[in-house]
């Protein structure tokens, strides 16, 4: 339907005269008397009754009259809010990240970005990084957390800081007389916890089997936090990315020996590189980047 001939029904409904409305909306009474009968015959009704001191409506009329009045009150809301949408720091948008990531970025990084832009609406995605990394891609979330993702024509992949999956353990366990070979000799005789699905994980287990390193039993647990809550206990070596080990437990668990085999991460943010930049969208970007860089 022609949002045209709506806007004049309605200017010739409020004023009641063909004359009166066609003088208000500056065109011709003959250009408004033929939208009105086109309007007529889009609907197959009567809206108007035409009569010597001007028009009046039927009941399809008035009923039209109710409606387009919401629509037009609703196009001006929505103008009114794609222009604060541009002009102003508002929006709704979504952080994906892997759980133990976000465990120890979000809650410092939601405190202080909801202060600085108490308009904006933030929701949380959890995954894994790759999990992450494919709903950016698939536009299911805005902005993303990730750990060593993959390169993609369509993504802008922007570095924030690095981690690294190491060999810990509980602080009261580590062996007094601490060498390398007595460190292989503390793996070979106790478990090796780690979240198996991790390919990091799994990279640094294959590396300390290259040296030999066979401990008595692997305790594959599904998740990075399992891993943390069992190596916090004591009960053998965990696999942990540093940062993971260190929020909340701060020097709770500690690197075997700084000799042994680890390996690097990046975590970098995700968004897709035609992003629509409104004011929101970039001022959560800049302030994503601007305190996952403070990390580092």
């Amino acid at each position: 339907m022609d949002l045209t001939h709506l806007k004049y029904f309605q200017a010739v409904a409020n004023s009641g005269s063909m004359t009166r409305a066609a003088r208000m909306l500056g065109v011709s009474q003959p250009t408004l008397t033929v939208a009105m009968r086109n309007l007529e015959e889009r609907l197959k009704t009567t809206l108007l009754i035409r009569e010597h001191n001007g028009v009046s409506l039927t009941s399809t009329g008035r009923e039209l009259l109710s409606h387009v009045s919401d629509v037009f009150a609703r196009l001006d809301k929505a103008e009114q809010m794609i222009a604060g949408l541009q002009a102003d720091d508002v929006g709704t948008f979504t952080l994906g990240c892997h759980e133990s990531l976000g465990a120890y970025f979000v809650p410092g990084f939601m405190k202080r970005f909801l202060q600085r832009a108490p308009k904006v609406t933030l929701s949380l995605w959890n995954g894994t990084s790759r999990d992450v990394w494919q709903a950016v891609l698939e536009r299911k979330v805005d902005y993303g957390l990730v750990v060593n993702p993959l390169q993609h024509p369509d993504l802008v992949l922007t570095e924030l800081f690095h981690d690294a999956v190491d060999v810990l353990v509980e602080k009261s366990t580590r062996p007094a007389d601490l060498t390398l070979e007595s460190a292989l000799d503390h793996i070979r005789g106790n478990a090796l916890i780690l979240a198996g699905r991790v390919g990091q994980c799994q990279q640094l287990l294959d590396a300390l089997a290259s040296l030999g390193a066979h401990p008595t039993r692997v305790l594959n647990c599904g998740d990075l936090e399992m891993v943390k809550s069992l190596g916090l206990a004591g009960l053998g070596v965990a696999l942990l990315p540093r940062r993971v080990a260190e929020y909340g437990h701060t020097g709770g668990l500690i690197r075997l020996h700084p000799a042994l085999p680890t390996v690097p991460d990046t975590i970098a943010l995700a968004y897709r590189g035609d992003m629509h930049r409104t004011r929101g969208a970039i001022l959560l970007k800049d302030e994503l980047v601007a305190f996952g860089r403070a990390l580092a």
